[in-house]
């Protein structure tokens, strides 16, 4: 059948080929975890499902982190089980509390270390519950886990580093320096007088965003790809401090010369470090202390560092962390946990512990995704389908097997159909649960000594999981794309009021403006994934910076007052900056009362003031923390 003919039968041919390899290697793993007489081979072919990647760097990178999060969480879950002493209360509140602290983590760090750390959640559940009953099995659980797991890693490099892609560093940097080009040739026109598009410096802001949410998992697998993500990290906050002067009203206090704008033109697209070098030295030459030869200056430096991906002078930038939204994940996770634990241990159910494998799986990883109980949809009908291909594996066709390496070899076949369910459009959303879950569910034991009332009822368990976790998300601090832009925007305006609180020293200064940048990237991201209009996210984060400068102003005055009266003044208007959040337009008003008590000779810093007060008055909602925003 040809490429086109796939095409129209709607799957897609480049992942029905990746596909097809995955579980191909897949089998292998579970037949080699078979023949080393490993207890439970099929984790081996669910490690494959999930270790494998298109890309050579990210499958390294995967593979290293599963293998290191499995040992952590079968450790842990050897260590609980041996403290329960068979009491399945402390292996509900442990794992509970084990889950929660691993989604707490896996939301605050960045890649495959948020795999590792989920990973270790659900690796000591699966250890723990698995088998609960007999709490003296529990360390050959766990070495088989740790081993199952090595073999599957083994069989999808063996598979993989054959016929995975190399990354492709040249696209992004080209991307990165087309952005700066774009920008030199609006900082020109600025320049020369004329009018910048909103609307084009809208789309830098918005592509800018859109490149840095690629960058995480750019960085997977080698030293140079992790190198080459923080100087484009580097050139792309310093790409929004230019964004932000464009879309200014700051009106350029240097006139340059007809020669100087031209010939910065001409490189802007062939050379833009050479366009903003000659911009910079212009500029500096006349007013080292302007505003716009800071721009410049960082984002020349910042742009001409990417021509040398050997070196490693771009600085190490502070990159925001969702707490609220860790703290949250962690708090659903505990009390999903500790409400489906409540009921295995009310019932005294067998599958209770499936149960809560299922759920502590869908609480912890899904809590990183975009919109997790839109997702979680998906996810249970593959579990249904999954669980119905296991049971017709087992009861239809197991039964026909001479001996336990048929057994295996009759898994592949419904193995093999996650290739084309992955590739097509109508179900690729669904086959990785279905193919997790159809080996989770077959243990090929010879002989077979599990009834089918006993397969009914750990069916229902698993799918119970991805039920309970949709219910959680939906009614236990809901997240969406929304909320997740609403999450940054909280924290910029936390970063508001701690820099009002702290009036910190121009050092640490730049690191928190860089930090509030890189935060404004994500904001500009979720808030257009959210469907929130361009317009409003560009203004609201020229707001933001705009009250930044007029906080950074009011430090350093108050530090050098020429009277204790007027120092108090100032004091007390940081002080009400600090509350900026709780009430926007009183902050407004300490503002316009600051810069009139200014003198001349700081009418400079008093216009600052009244312009950051402007922004506080024009665009109170963009400053003021949703209730739903905070815990």
């Amino acid at each position: 059948m040809t490429i086109q003919a796939l095409a129209r039968l709607g799957f897609e041919p480049p992942k029905l080929a990746f596909a097809l390899r995955t579980a191909i290697a897949a089998s292998l793993g579970l037949l080699l975890a078979w023949l080393l007489g490993l207890e439970h081979p099929q984790w081996s072919a669910m490690t494959v499902w999930a270790a494998s990647q298109p890309l050579r760097g990210h499958l390294l990178e995967k593979s290293a982190a599963r293998f290191a999060g499995t040992i952590v969480g079968a450790l842990f879950g050897m260590g609980l089980v041996l403290m329960s002493r068979g009491e399945p209360w402390v292996l509900v509140i442990g794992i509970a509390a084990w889950i929660g602290l691993c989604a707490f983590i896996g939301n605050l760090v960045r890649g495959y270390a948020s795999y590792a750390a989920m990973l270790s959640g659900y690796s000591a559940a699966m250890v723990a519950l698995l088998d609960a009953a007999h709490p003296e099995h529990v360390l050959a659980l766990g070495i088989d886990r740790v081993l199952t797991v090595a073999v599957g890693i083994v069989a999808a490099l063996i598979v993989g580093l054959l016929f995975a892609a190399a990354g492709d560093d040249v696209t992004v940097i080209e991307k990165a320096r087309s952005l700066s080009a774009r920008i030199v040739g609006d900082l020109v026109a600025r320049l020369h007088g004329a009018p910048v598009s909103e609307n084009e410096q809208r789309s830098i802001l918005s592509d800018i965003a859109a490149l840095e949410g690629t960058l995480d998992l750019h960085s997977a697998g080698s030293r140079q790809g992790r190198r080459l993500v923080k100087k484009i990290r580097a050139l792309l906050v310093a790409q929004v401090a230019a964004v932000l002067w464009l879309r200014s009203d700051v009106a350029p206090a240097i006139m340059l010369s007809d020669q100087i704008l031209e010939g910065a033109e001409r490189c802007a697209t062939s050379d833009p470090e050479r366009a903003l070098e000659l911009l910079r030295q212009a500029i500096g030459a006349a007013d080292p202390r302007d505003d716009l030869t800071t721009v410049l200056g960082e984002l020349a430096a910042a742009t001409c560092d990417l021509g040398d991906l050997e070196g490693d002078s771009a600085a190490e930038l502070d990159l925001h962390r969702d707490w609220l939204l860790a703290r949250r994940a962690m708090l659903r996770a505990m009390i999903g946990l500790l409400a489906t634990g409540a009921i295995w241990l009310a019932t005294g159910w067998d599958m209770g512990g499936f149960m809560m494998l299922g759920t502590a799986i869908m609480l912890s990883i899904f809590s990183t995704f975009e919109n997790p109980a839109s997702m979680l949809r998906h996810v249970l009908v593959g579990q249904l389908l999954g669980t119905a291909f296991a049971l017709i594996c087992r009861w239809l066709v197991w039964p026909l097997a001479n001996g336990p390496l048929e057994l295996v070899v009759a898994m592949m076949p419904f193995i093999l159909l996650g290739a084309p369910l992955f590739a097509h459009r109508l179900t690729q959303r669904m086959a990785f649960d279905y193919n997790m879950v159809l080996l989770l569910m077959l243990q090929p034991a010879w002989p077979q000594t599990m009834t089918l009332e006993h397969s009914l009822m750990a069916s229902l368990a698993v799918i119970i999981g991805p039920a309970v976790g949709l219910v959680a998300f939906q009614l236990i601090y809901p997240i969406d794309s929304r909320g997740r832009y609403e999450a940054v925007r909280t924290a910029m305006i936390d970063d508001l009021e701690h820099l009002a609180a702290s009036a910190l020293r121009s050092t640490r200064r730049r690191r928190w403006r860089a930090l509030l940048h890189h935060r404004i990237l994500l904001a500009t991201y979720w808030g257009e994934r959210a469907s929130l209009p361009a317009s409003r996210l560009a203004e609201d984060a020229l707001a933001l910076l705009c009250v930044a400068e007029a906080i950074e102003h009011l430090a350093d005055f108050a530090i050098v007052a020429s009277s204790q009266g007027l120092q108090r003044r100032l004091t007390a208007t940081l002080k009400r900056l600090h509350r900026v959040g709780a009430d926007p337009a009183r902050a407004a008003r300490a503002l316009l009362a600051a810069a009139r008590g200014l003198s001349v000779e700081t009418s400079g810093t008093a216009q600052v003031l009244a312009q950051a007060a402007g922004k506080l008055i024009e665009r109170p909602a963009a400053f003021r923390k949703l209730r739903a925003a905070t815990d």
